[in-house]
């Protein structure tokens, strides 16, 4: 499967935008750490290439121990180790942590397609290159098979020589003029031995020495036999799943910065509106327009700060899946089947980790806050300032009677003599909870039967539009409860609340039986039915009317957290009515 078409078309387009406006460097062949041509250039699993020394020189972000057992990148074969430290950095591009594997920088996998642009951007900008055998002589060729630029004595020598007679040598003005490479992949361990071979379950190209040394146990099969299924992965990861979220991405930054915009526009009409009321009034009017003017910055800056993280969290998901959306589609479309290969791991680790993100908005769903809800109320009374009466207040929310709700189950049910308690939320016309306290409530207790039996109330305002209510019933009974807020009834209000009687505590012990509990005393007797032979009048063990479990010796419940028997349920459970162990 050939990709050098693409590849072809996208190098001349570059080469005739290169001289047309006469720039200096591609920047796809540039590193963004050191600012200079790519040296060993490798991909971090982010897909960000850096100079494999700018890597090192990364400051470490955490450091990790853990066992290693790796095998490198491109058909590298790397020794196992025991334990080494994996050390994670902050990629200096999208901030994102990486770890970088045992071995170091070099156990990441090799940007080809941004050694391929380095030597293009060499060739375009007529740089000087020397002979990287003799290193005396100016370059003339270059060696497609070694990858080294030769003077015109070293390439008579080259092609002397057995070994490397058979390379194909291309002239420097050559390569130019066609604007394309057309430069192998070779193995790392076996010097002119191009990666043909695709091992399978070391997921690796390799040559064919490896394959017949290293692999020769495993199933290695030629490169373009498996090319199509491992870029259908990378496709369909690409069209399918990050593409449409891409597009969602953007739509939703765009609405993030529209409603920037107007909230901006709201906050500025909304100071206009203000400073025109406040020019009718003397100096402290002044004074209370500008702390309203103060008011409403606070307001925009709350908004705009949660407007603000919004957005960056757009712009950050929309940052990465852009930037690994853009190198696998240049990998497919410009990458040969091994420079794919070479890179398939770490490009599909990337793009299954950025698939499977659960932060994946829908636009139509997206609704930033665009400041509408801020409103200038002149009519509202605002206290005084330096003893005048001033009115006019910035309000965000106002609260809405029929949207508040009660929280807690104390308003459905209490018990005589213990405290009860719920929680009244104010919320607005959106049924949204008031950020901020302040507001009148009233919350009444009246019994039902007894008008005259009221309960005390105790409410707290906990300035964050919620209010805790307490109250003791001193009574059993049904009671009337009233939740007004501004003088008028919330939704529901009367609430009914059921007031149990307080719970009977349990007089006796809970125990096996009264022989065990009162060391075998004959008087001792139960609150259960059980009976003994021998003159005992208690329970015990296996004889006659024993519960068969523990119980309680003052009413015979079987349930140790439970409340006392009355007298009437016990005459019905025992016919002896209600025996109390006797005191030891």
């Amino acid at each position: 499967m050939s990709h050098s078409g693409p590849r072809e078309k996208d190098e001349q387009t570059f080469k005739t935008k290169h001289q047309a406006n006469g720039e200096l460097v591609n920047p796809r062949a540039v590193c963004n750490v050191c600012k200079r041509l790519y040296r060993d250039p490798k991909i971090l699993p982010c897909l960000h290439t850096f100079c494999s020394d700018c890597i090192e020189r990364l400051e470490p972000f955490s450091v990790s121990s853990r066992g290693a057992h790796g095998s490198g990148s491109g058909g590298e074969a790397v020794e196992p180790q025991r334990s080494a430290a994996t050390v994670t950095v902050l990629c200096p591009d999208c901030d994102s942590e990486v770890d970088i594997p045992p071995t170091g920088p070099a156990g990441l996998s090799t940007d080809h397609l941004a050694l391929d642009d380095v030597f293009l951007e060499t060739l375009v900008t007529d740089g000087p290159l020397g002979c990287d055998l003799c290193g005396e002589g100016g370059a003339e060729s270059r060696c497609e098979v070694c990858c080294v630029h030769l003077c015109e004595f070293c390439c008579k020598a080259h092609r002397r020589q057995k070994r490397t007679a058979s390379h194909s040598v291309q002239a420097l003005e050559e390569l130019k003029s066609r604007g394309r490479l057309c430069r192998p992949v070779l193995c790392s361990l076996h010097p002119g031995q191009e990666l043909r071979l695709f091992c399978q379950p070391c997921d690796l190209p390799v040559c064919l020495e490896c394959a017949a040394t290293l692999h020769r146990d495993h199933r290695c099969c030629p490169t373009h036999n498996v090319i199509d299924h491992h870029g259908d992965r990378i496709r369909e990861l690409v069209a399918v799943r990050l593409r449409p979220r891409l597009e969602r991405l953007e739509e939703s930054l765009r609405k993030v910065e529209v409603s920037q915009e107007a909230l901006q526009a709201r906050v500025d009409a909304t100071a206009t509106e203000v400073r025109a009321f406040a020019r009718g009034y003397a100096s402290a009017v002044e004074a209370h327009c500008l702390s309203l003017l103060r008011r409403l910055e606070e307001l925009r800056v709350q908004r705009r700060n949660q407007l603000h993280l919004q957005r960056a969290q757009l712009q950050q998901a929309l940052l990465d899946i852009r930037a690994s959306v853009e190198f696998a589609e240049r990998l497919l479309s410009c990458g040969s089947d091994t420079e794919i290969l070479s890179a398939k791991g770490v490009t599909l680790s990337r793009l299954s980790s950025l698939a499977e993100s659960s932060y994946d908005p829908d636009p139509a769903a997206v609704a930033p806050d665009d400041g509408s809800g801020i409103c200038f109320m002149p009519r509202e009374a605002a206290g005084e300032v330096d003893g005048y009466p001033v009115v006019g207040v910035i309000n965000s929310k106002s609260v809405d009677v029929s949207k508040c709700t009660i929280e807690g189950e104390g308003l459905q049910q209490g018990r005589q003599g213990q405290q009860g308690h719920f929680t009244l939320v104010c919320r607005d016309s959106a049924g949204e909870q008031l950020a901020g306290g302040g507001e009148h409530v009233l919350v009444s207790i009246i019994h039902k039967e007894k008008k005259n039996c009221t309960v005390e109330t105790t409410v707290v305002d906990n300035k964050d539009g919620s209010y805790s209510v307490s109250y003791a019933p001193e009574e059993p009974g049904t009671y009337s409860v009233w939740v007004c807020v501004k003088a008028q009834h919330i939704k529901g209000s009367p609430f009914v609340l059921n007031v149990k009687r307080k719970i009977r505590q349990h007089s006796g012990k809970f125990h096996c039986c009264c022989f065990c509990s009162s060391g075998g005393a004959k008087e001792a007797r139960c609150g259960c039915p059980g009976t003994m032979p021998g003159g005992f009048k208690g329970c015990g063990h296996g004889h006659k009317g024993h519960p068969g479990k523990p119980h309680w010796s003052c009413c015979g419940s079987t349930v140790e957290q439970s409340e006392c028997l009355p007298d009437s349920v016990l005459a019905a459970v025992s016919p002896r009515g209600h025996l109390r162990t006797v005191e030891l």
